[in-house]
């Protein structure tokens, strides 16, 4: 085990490493000049120069990454070109706001889920399967935006019965802003989890080992719950742990349409003013997000199937 997570962390750092060059040169690769979209027209050589000088873009391209680099060993990601604040402080201050939204998104989607893919599974090719079908594809196929413009302009701005933008003041005027944008980025998820649950409970379902349980005079209820829905559950578990960048990029447009505080918020904002120290910041955290996620669900997963843990 202390091996694999050993091997996991030399894979994160060297993740981290690629994704950060990878968008210095992405960055630096998209036309425009960033003295002139954060001083104005206005600006004089002098003032661009200074800046240039300020931002360290006057400097190679080898020796700018050296320094974030360096930077980073020390728990500095730079400061913001606006404020000059630190960028770590303006980055985790927006972080709570985007890992809560993934947190209840993800939580109703999975009491949501999970027993309707036990359930179809248990009454295949019923009624209720075929329903189960139709309705989970269909929120697989409707982007979160879109969900999330209906849903704004039906139960905030017609029915007037949840606030439309924002993310609330206290904790249970926040848990009243986050039912919206929380429904829209969570739908598509109901899809995905109860298809591969179905799936997962159907082809576990028709193994030896259910067949001797059924031969006891076990319950089927008692056979989904405690015995299938352990093993059933490991591939929703890892498409958790890797949909952390689909969630990631969804939250980005569902901060968007309802105006709330984020990390997406925060990365669209820095792109378009080209404030490189933020979007900088902003990648390794999520970055470091999506690993840490995927590390999560293999250690989960060898914690529910012993097999796994074996292997590791």
């Amino acid at each position: 085990m202390w091996f694999y997570l050993l091997k996991r962390l030399v894979l994160a750092i060297a993740i981290i490493t690629i994704a950060v060059t990878l968008l210095f040169l992405m960055i630096r690769a998209v036309p425009g000049d960033p003295a002139a979209v954060l001083l104005g027209p206005r600006a004089t050589p002098e003032m661009k120069a200074q800046l240039y000088e300020q931002m360290g873009l006057d400097r190679p391209f080898i020796v700018q990454i050296a320094t974030f680099f360096g930077g980073l060993f020390h728990g500095d990601l730079g400061f913001d070109v606006f404020g000059q604040r630190p960028v770590a402080d303006i980055v985790f201050e927006q972080l709570p706001y985007t890992i809560e939204l993934i947190l209840v998104s993800i939580l109703w989607a999975v009491v949501v889920a999970v027993p309707l893919g036990c359930y179809s599974a248990m009454r295949r090719n019923s009624l209720i399967d075929h329903v189960a079908g139709i309705v989970t594809v269909a929120a697989i196929a409707i982007p979160s935006f879109v969900v999330a413009i209906y849903a704004l302009m039906i139960f905030a701005v017609t029915l007037r019965w949840l606030p439309a933008i924002g993310a609330g003041n206290g904790f249970w005027d926040g848990v009243i802003h986050l039912i919206l944008p929380g429904f829209a980025t969570g739908i598509g998820w109901v899809g995905y989890i109860s298809r591969l649950v179905r799936a997962s409970m159907l082809e576990v379902l028709g193994e030896n080992h259910m067949r001797m349980a059924r031969s006891f005079g076990i319950s089927e209820w008692r056979i989904v719950t405690r015995y299938a829905l352990p093993l059933a559950i490991l591939p929703t578990v890892t498409i958790l742990g890797v949909g952390m960048a689909w969630l990631l990029s969804s939250a980005v447009f569902i901060e968007v349409v309802f105006a709330r505080p984020g990390i997406g918020a925060l990365i669209v904002n820095a792109v378009v003013a080209r404030n490189y120290p933020i979007v900088m910041g902003t990648v390794l955290v999520t970055t470091f997000l999506i690993v840490a996620a995927t590390t999560l669900s293999d250690l989960v997963n060898a914690f529910l199937d012993p097999r796994t843990r074996e292997k590791l």
